[in-house]
């Protein structure tokens, strides 16, 4: 014991040696990193500016990667399909009891809405493409066009931004510039102004970016298509009629009309094989989003987040390898990859991927759409239905049960149902554009793949829109036919043109693409400014928008689950209402803004608290 006592003095002694030897050099206590990030160091240069161009476009592919991408949100608030998770409560099902201003504010993850993602992921976009254009003139460049390339790309990325944050949320604060402190006083300014703003900047750019840049740098056709966008949400069709016709006949575009590629299989099969997507030969491509195997995880509201591509397959195909059963009353499928029971298993999850039916289509989408036998969006192979199915159970060769790799049936029979949960696990889906081999989730989810933002099949269907606006359903329609045609669809004529019949046409063409909600909402506003009748015949104004709108109508019409209040297995029922054309701006973003007033939308909580919003953009 004594010499355990001598020894612990000893070591302290030397200890208070050592520390007062230090202590007589404070410079110990000074950190010394190995190097340091200074936006001024960094951005001097176009090489230096073009990395910040990187982050705006590496911001834009979160939307679509991950598991239960941001974009499933935009599509089921629409009438294409609904959030299939039966399994609990908490997914956006019931709009009205989910969809609020505290809701908005405290979820973005795999089991709610991620309305709060976009908001805060729009204004991150904002603040990236900001930093290159407050800090344009600190850099040198080679020449003038240079720099106003990279200037246009950033107004580009700024606008894109915008025309979505302005038609999920309405009126929000219109943030021009880069800030280096906490600002706090913040007001929203009018969506109208915010567009107007948005116009000019990318009138400007398109005099500046080119095209037969690289694969995922903003092109000529981006800007272009995006002002189209824009100049129809403000009414100028005249000016729509002139960006598209840019596009269109610019000569760097064209609509893949025949097989190519590595494929040469059919040209919607073609068209959107990874593999496709992003070659020279591929034509139609005017946005796109490159993602690669080794490219990194993406957020999805997971820590950490997790990897693996798209997970598209996770997604939008159905949890086909549960509540299936055969008509004689056995479990009927099985999604492992492989399988040890039997010899010979046939694995499904290696052609279909392992789905969990979160994205679950309408019969709108899934049925009604598909008037045409002949079109190849809808043909066998590209279009799965579970009918081409097998019964795959290792158990049923076992016991040498007669259903044994034979077709799914949704019925016995009886005509009792043998599928448990048909919300979750039945429905068919377009193989062609789901399809995304994985190599790092066993079973398969959805891996790496280029993906369309812009796409060339859009900008005709963005002209046809045009023509329709100012009666011109002559050209309207050679436009919708264009897109028809090219997929083996007979044409339409004029007579049939609406905008019912043009929003048909970008579902078929569009699905997992488009932005939904946000584009619906747009068409609500134009027809609200215009007055020009629905394809009903109804017509509506902008004095009582979030009570009586277009885009309620026409989702509550033709989507089945919103129409008659379907109920899931876990009793959840779904709902929506006219209010949620707008979505609520999160409640946190309200209350930080301590010093200014960002306005709520009407039907949420603050809404009491608004103040007129700015009708000129902030200095």
């Amino acid at each position: 014991m004594k010499n355990l006592f001598k020894r612990s003095l000893y070591f302290l002694l030397v200890s208070v040696i050592l520390m007062g030897t230090i202590s007589c050099k404070k410079d110990w206590l000074k950190p010394d990193p190995l190097s340091f990030f200074s936006p001024e160091e960094a951005y001097v240069d176009a090489a230096g500016m073009r990395t910040a161009l990187v982050a705006c476009a590496r911001n834009a592919r979160l939307e679509y990667y991950g598991d239960t991408p941001p974009i499933l949100t935009e599509m089921l608030f629409a009438e294409i399909s609904v959030d299939g998770t039966t399994d609990k409560s908490g997914p956006p099902q019931d709009l009205n009891l989910w969809i609020t201003a505290d809701a908005a504010k405290a979820y973005d993850d795999a089991d709610h809405a991620r309305l709060k993602y976009y908001w805060r992921e729009g204004y991150r976009g904002i603040k990236y493409a900001n930093t290159v254009i407050t800090r344009i003139d600190n850099a040198k460049y080679a020449s003038e066009a240079e720099r106003n390339a990279i200037l246009g790309s950033a107004y580009f990325h700024r606008a894109l931004r915008y025309y979505r944050l302005t038609h999920q949320f309405g009126d929000v604060p219109a943030v021009m510039q880069e800030y280096n402190f906490a600002k706090l006083d913040f007001y929203s300014t009018k969506r109208e102004v915010i567009l107007q703003k948005m116009k000019e900047d990318l009138e400007f750019a398109r005099q500046w970016v080119t095209d037969g840049v690289n694969k995922g740098e903003v092109t000529k056709g981006a800007v272009l298509h995006l002002l189209t966008k824009v100049n129809l949400a403000l009414g100028l069709f005249d000016d729509a009629l002139a960006s598209a016709n840019a596009v269109i006949s610019g000569g760097a575009y064209s609509l893949m009309k025949a097989p190519f590629g590595a494929t040469k299989k059919n040209v919607i099969w073609d068209l959107h094989r990874p593999e496709n997507k992003s070659i020279p030969e591929n034509k139609e491509g005017l946005f796109m989003i490159i993602d690669r195997l080794g490219d990194g995880g993406f957020y999805t509201g997971t820590t950490p987040p997790l990897t693996g591509g798209m997970r598209i397959m996770r997604q939008a195909v159905p949890y086909w390898g549960t509540n299936i059963n055969t008509p004689t009353g056995k479990k009927g499928t099985n999604d492992a990859a492989v399988s040890t029971a039997i010899t010979g298993f046939l694995s499904q999850s290696n052609l279909y991927g392992r789905g969990i039916g979160r994205c679950r289509p309408t019969n709108y989408s899934q049925y009604e759409l598909w008037t045409d036998p002949n079109d190849l969006r809808h043909a066998p192979g590209n279009w799965v239905s579970m009918e081409d199915l097998f019964y795959n159970e290792p158990g049923l060769k076992t016991a040498n049960d007669p259903w044994y790799l034979k077709n799914l049936q949704l019925r016995s029979a009886n005509g009792s149902v043998l599928c448990v949960d048909t919300i979750r696990s039945w429905f068919g889906w377009p193989q062609y554009k789901l399809f995304v081999p994985d190599t790092e989730n066993t079973p398969m989810q959805g891996g790496h793949t280029d993906w369309y933002i812009f796409r060339l099949a859009e900008t005709y269907l963005l002209r046809a829109e045009a023509y329709f606006w100012k009666g011109d359903l002559a050209n309207a329609a050679a436009d919708v036919n264009q897109v028809r045609t090219r997929a083996g669809a007979a044409p339409i004529v004029a007579a049939q043109v609406n905008i019912g019949t043009i929003l048909d046409e970008r579902a078929r063409e569009l699905y997992f693409e488009e932005p939904r909600k946000t584009e619906l909402t747009r068409i609500s506003y134009i027809l609200a400014k215009t007055g020009k009748p629905s394809e009903t015949g109804k017509t509506y104004t902008l004095t009582n928008f979030s009570d009586n709108n277009y885009f309620y109508d026409r989702v509550k019409e033709r989507n089945n689950f919103y129409k008659t209040g379907i109920r899931t297995i876990h009793n959840d029922q779904f709902t929506i209402s006219p209010y949620h054309i707008l979505w609520p701006v999160p409640a946190d973003a309200i209350q930080a803004n301590s010093s200014g007033v960002i306005n709520q939308n009407k039907g949420y909580f603050g809404y009491e608290g608004n103040v007129p919003p700015l009708s000129d953009i902030p200095k």
